[in-house]
């Protein structure tokens, strides 16, 4: 009754614990608190609310926190340790792990994909748990429904989420050691490999044979994007290079391309040697000019003039030539006509599709990129889109001639 008769604020005394107090506050709110001292320090360690924590409740709680403090312990070191490790769950793992790592990923597009799959088939059904009991369990019903039908995406998923359970053992979220979303020695036991599941298609390529018909097509079409997409056939590189290709790292002169690695999916420099149709294509593009009258950087920029042109704009403008082929394709047209149609060494094409080649080894000491025979090998390329093939009777008899 007197407990419940306190209504000024501030704190008051309760009586047969020591230190034992219940606050009001100025809205008339009460609620327990225990003050005494940790080591030298006093502290006011909270009980809970009244009424509901009642005296009787609050004088239990009082005192087997004085019993713990008497035995060395901080009680209020240990529910703060309680309540962050509350808060670890997988999701908030997952988000930090995306937040720390953001900075060193090359480009936004990769952090937004790892948002999206996790928001959609791991938050779901083990987003909430804590991270130190995610299981193998867990992991598997995840990624077994869709392992066949969707294996690269689930590949994928299994491999961040082994990353963010890695980095939680790591901070001493669970325990290190084994982690139940390993693939080697574990998962490979429970699911097929990827390689007996995977249904993807490679890129559609064009047939060598029919590079000479669909370039004269191309020609014909008017537009940036057909334009950009010609020099991506010039110089077999990746779309997104050409479209963000500038100005500046163009040397016409000296018939040369340096991409920095910042643009690179190797994140490596790579010079590509410029064809004479590649030359030639580039010194025909029209000059833009921003608002403010200054020669625009990119060279095939996109309708605003300050952005390069949109990841679908090449593959449009095949569709309107009404070809199922898409641009990346064109690179495995290239490989083709490498193979089959020259004789120059594989290391040659790779070098020239900026692909690693070897191993590490190979790699630290190979120092040069073979530079001098690209330059003949995109010349003959060049060429060879270009050239109508030859037709009819066209064997000649050796000893005739």
């Amino acid at each position: 009754m007197e407990v419940k008769r306190l209504t000024e604020p501030g704190l008051h005394a309760v009586g047969t614990v020591p230190g034992l107090r219940l606050n009001v506050t100025n809205t008339g709110a009460k609620s327990w608190i225990l003050r005494t001292m940790i080591g030298t320090k006093r502290s006011d360690i909270g009980l809970g609310s009244y009424p509901g924590v009642t005296v009787a409740a609050a004088w239990e709680r009082a005192r087997t926190a004085l019993d713990s403090i008497r035995n060395g312990k901080n009680p209020i070191a240990e529910r703060e340790s309680k309540q962050a490790a509350i808060t670890w769950t997988f999701k908030t793992c997952a988000l930090a792990y995306i937040q720390t790592h953001k900075p060193s990923w090359k480009n936004a597009k990769h952090g937004q994909q790892w948002e999206n799959t996790l928001e959609t088939y791991v938050y779901p059904v083990f987003g909430h748990k804590h991270v130190k009991d995610v299981d193998t369990e867990d992991v598997v019903s995840v990624i077994r429904s869709e392992w066949s039908t969707k294996n690269e995406t689930m590949v994928r998923v299994r491999n961040r989420i082994e990353l963010v359970l890695s980095w939680a053992a790591a901070q001493g979220y669970r325990p290190k050691g084994f982690n139940p979303a390993q693939w080697r020695g574990h998962l490979d036991q429970v699911l097929p490999r990827p390689s007996k599941v995977n249904k993807r298609k490679s890129f559609e390529a064009l047939p060598i044979d029919d590079m000479y018909v669909f370039m004269q097509r191309l020609a014909n079409v008017e537009g940036t994007s057909a334009r950009c997409l010609e020099f991506t056939i010039l110089t077999a590189c990746r779309s997104g290079e050409s479209r963000g290709a500038l100005w500046s790292e163009i040397d016409l002169d000296a018939a040369t391309w340096s991409i920095p690695g910042t643009r690179m999916k190797s994140g490596r420099p790579h010079r590509i040697p410029l064809s004479d149709e590649a030359i030639t294509l580039l010194e025909m593009l029209p000059t833009f000019v921003n608002d403010d009258g200054e020669p625009v950087d990119l060279v095939f920029p996109g309708l605003r003039g300050d952005k390069p042109l949109s990841d679908m704009s090449l593959t449009a403008a095949m569709r309107r030539m009404e070809l199922s082929a898409v641009p990346h394709g064109f690179r495995s047209t290239f490989t083709d006509w490498c193979a089959e149609r020259t004789a120059y060494p594989a290391e040659v094409r790779e070098m020239a599709l900026a692909h690693a080649i070897g191993d590490g080894t190979e790699a630290a000491y190979r120092r040069g990129d073979l530079f001098d025979k690209r330059r003949n090998l995109m010349t003959e390329w060049g060429k060879f889109v270009y050239a109508a093939p030859v037709k009819g009777k066209n064997v000649v008899s050796i000893k005739a001639a």
